[in-house]
């Protein structure tokens, strides 16, 4: 019996090693680092916070604005207070403003967007290389990509966001676009 047994674990420790050898590397799990002399011993290294993908970014000026973040492809309405009071996501035009802060220079309620597409509230701030910047939304509320060959600047949101940016942002209010 003493023999059978030896021979079983002599064959699991035998298969265990196949198999910790052919494990890929990805999946091996490292030993932890032993703790340096100058390291206490206690110490652990928190994981970074993350990100709030819905914060305000900072940098973004204060006081009642709207908030262009181009990278993010995202707008906020912000107050008075520097609350966000909505944030949602937007298509970019092929042309966009370059970062700063500008003024709704002027809006309309409907009109046929430099695309050919009819669009409403569209709300205006920027001029980059002889296009108008603004944001809007198509009447049938799509927000496809634009064709990057023609030189649009309108920024499209829903039709729920494009009357949110509509009521919020009247001729003179801020408008802060950041990377």
């Amino acid at each position: 019996m003493a023999a059978l047994t030896a021979a079983a674990v002599a064959v699991v420790g035998f298969l265990a090693y196949q198999a910790s050898a052919n494990v890929p590397d990805n999946l091996a799990t490292k030993p932890e680092a032993s703790a340096s002399a100058s390291a206490p011993a206690d110490k652990h290294t928190a994981p970074a916070p993350k990100k709030d993908p819905l914060a305000v970014p900072a940098g973004s000026g204060t006081g009642k604005r709207v908030v262009y973040a181009l990278a993010d492809r995202r707008v906020w309405l912000v107050d008075a207070k520097n609350r966000a009071t909505a944030t949602f996501r937007v298509m970019p035009s092929p042309v966009s403003a370059v970062p700063g802060t500008f003024s709704v220079t002027s809006r309309s309620g409907s009109v046929k967007g430099s695309d050919g597409v009819p669009i409403e509230h569209v709300v205006r701030f920027a001029t980059v290389n002889d296009v108008t910047i603004g944001f809007s939304a198509a009447t049938d509320g799509s927000m496809e990509e634009p064709d990057p060959t023609v030189k649009t600047g309108g920024v499209r949101m829903s039709r729920e966001d494009g009357d949110a940016v509509w009521r919020f942002a009247t001729v003179g209010v801020k408008v802060v676009v950041v990377p």
